[in-house]
């Protein structure tokens, strides 16, 4: 069984939905503290939502220096899967882990509510059980969502299939309509819609996040 960790920083909200997602879909779920210096054997890592350190500085800025994300990024540069959702992929932004940044939503506003995406690319650890061109539904709540980046970076991303979702109707005006990317490698996802609020029927309108943590064991199982 894989063995899956979330990271808890101080701020954190939704580690305990996304340990509970790991389990609901059959994983095992182990909750990892930001100041720890190991990963305890885990097989691949989820930065989960919320407010890490308070946001204080810029969303992620802090908890990318936490004793954890030194263990995190090696782990990553040698191909471990990593997850970031919402604030954690903030920090992979900020860890330089992801490409590119993100601000505060167009027009102000906090937006919260379910969100179309289409899934662009099913070539990474974390979407290869979707099927490129799938249009998916995901609960997106963020104030600073807003993913940005310059020309050549822009490019880059489309040239290299790194633009793993886009919105299907834009809520917070990100460039491209990106909603998630990834690393050259394939291992690395970050997205600010949260999967781990869509993979239960009792309390969401759609199970498309079950996909998630499907793809990620499928991938680990392969690899053994």
């Amino acid at each position: 069984m894989a063995r899956i960790g979330v990271v808890t920083f101080p701020g954190t909200l939704d580690d305990v939905d996304a340990l509970r997602a790991v389990r609901l879909c059959g994983a095992q779920a182990v909750t990892l503290w930001h100041a720890s210096d190991s990963l305890d054997g885990v097989d691949a890592v989820i930065l989960p939502g919320g407010f890490s350190y308070g946001d204080y500085l810029r969303c992620g800025a802090i908890a990318r220096f936490a004793p954890i994300m030194d263990e995190i990024i090696a782990a990553a540069d040698k191909g471990m899967p990593v997850l970031g959702i919402c604030n954690g992929f903030q920090v992979l932004c900020e860890s330089h882990l992801l490409p590119g940044a993100m601000i505060r939503n167009e027009g102000q506003r906090f937006v919260c509510r379910e969100q179309k995406l289409r899934v662009e690319s099913n070539d990474t650890t974390w979407t290869c059980a979707f099927g490129s061109g799938d249009e998916i539904s995901i609960v997106v709540k963020h104030g600073e969502g807003n993913y940005v980046c310059d020309d050549e970076t822009l490019a880059r991303l489309r040239d290299n299939q790194q633009i793993v979702f886009r919105y299907i109707g834009n809520p917070n005006g990100s460039r491209d309509d990106i909603a998630g990317v990834t690393n050259e490698r394939g291992n690395v996802v970050g997205l600010m819609p949260h999967p781990e609020h869509s993979v239960d029927p009792l309390v969401s309108n759609s199970t498309d996040g079950r996909a998630f943590f499907a793809s990620v064991q499928s991938f680990l199982a392969a690899r053994v």
